[in-house]
């Protein structure tokens, strides 16, 4: 199954008052530094710039390096800033996210159905897809459905072992990575939950479908209703 950043990535830790001092040193300097021309630029002891200098190096902000000279003796160790990492930093997507359910609720006709829709198509392309000739139960199907729904950071509980495909079956949901956007918005954002775990299961070819989402039944707790796909869905 596909790996998807679905997780915005927290902001690294701050620096201290020091080590920050020393960081700008480095990037506004012409040349790479030693320890003794931190020391005096920020009169801390030596020992004490070049434990913020190893950091910087750890944290990936700064590379240490032999200082190239044509002068007899041992060469000193310098220092020197590297270019921020545009990778790095705080991101914005809960805001994107409401963003484009505005687009959603504004723009579509039908917002629910195209969100069930759209779900559809990313359950199929999450599942793990079965060998042509391979046989999927309903329980398989139930299975390879809570694990997609784990991947993407819902707590599922499995129904009882046992479901067959004439069988109505929950699935509890004891944790939505996606809660306070669907408090707002249940009518597209659940329905792009309902629509995925329709398109895992139907990827599968599992004999049953996700009939219906009942969200927030208590605060933290969601049920997906399972019902035989042989039905046709609602």
């Amino acid at each position: 199954m596909t790996e998807l950043p679905m997780i915005d990535p927290g902001p690294p830790p701050p620096l201290s008052e020091s080590r920050n001092r020393v960081l700008e040193i480095l990037r506004t300097a012409r040349r790479p530094m030693g320890v003794q021309d931190i020391a005096g630029r920020t009169g801390l002891h030596a020992n004490t710039a070049r434990f913020h200098l190893d950091g910087l190096v750890e944290a990936g902000l700064a590379a240490r390096d032999t200082e190239e000279r044509d002068q007899p003796g041992r060469p000193r160790m310098v220092y020197r800033a590297v270019a921020a990492d545009a990778t790095a930093g705080l991101r914005s997507y809960r805001m994107l996210a409401e963003m484009l359910i505005g687009v959603v609720l504004g723009g579509l006709p039908q917002p629910e159905r195209a969100a069930v829709e759209t779900g559809e198509k990313w359950g199929r392309y999450l599942a793990d897809r079965p060998a042509p000739l391979q046989h999927i139960d309903a329980a398989e199907g139930v299975r390879r459905t809570v694990k997609v729904l784990e991947s993407i950071g819902f707590a599922p509980e499995p129904p009882p072992a046992g479901i067959t495909g004439t069988d109505e079956a929950v699935i509890r949901i004891g944790h939505c990575p996606f809660r306070e956007l669907a408090e707002q918005h249940r009518e597209v954002v659940c329905s792009l939950h309902l629509g995925l775990m329709r398109g895992v299961l139907s990827e599968v070819r599992a004999p049953i479908t996700a009939e219906r989402l009942e969200p927030f039944v208590e605060p933290s707790l969601c049920l997906a209703r399972l019902a035989p796909a042989s039905g046709g869905r609602p």
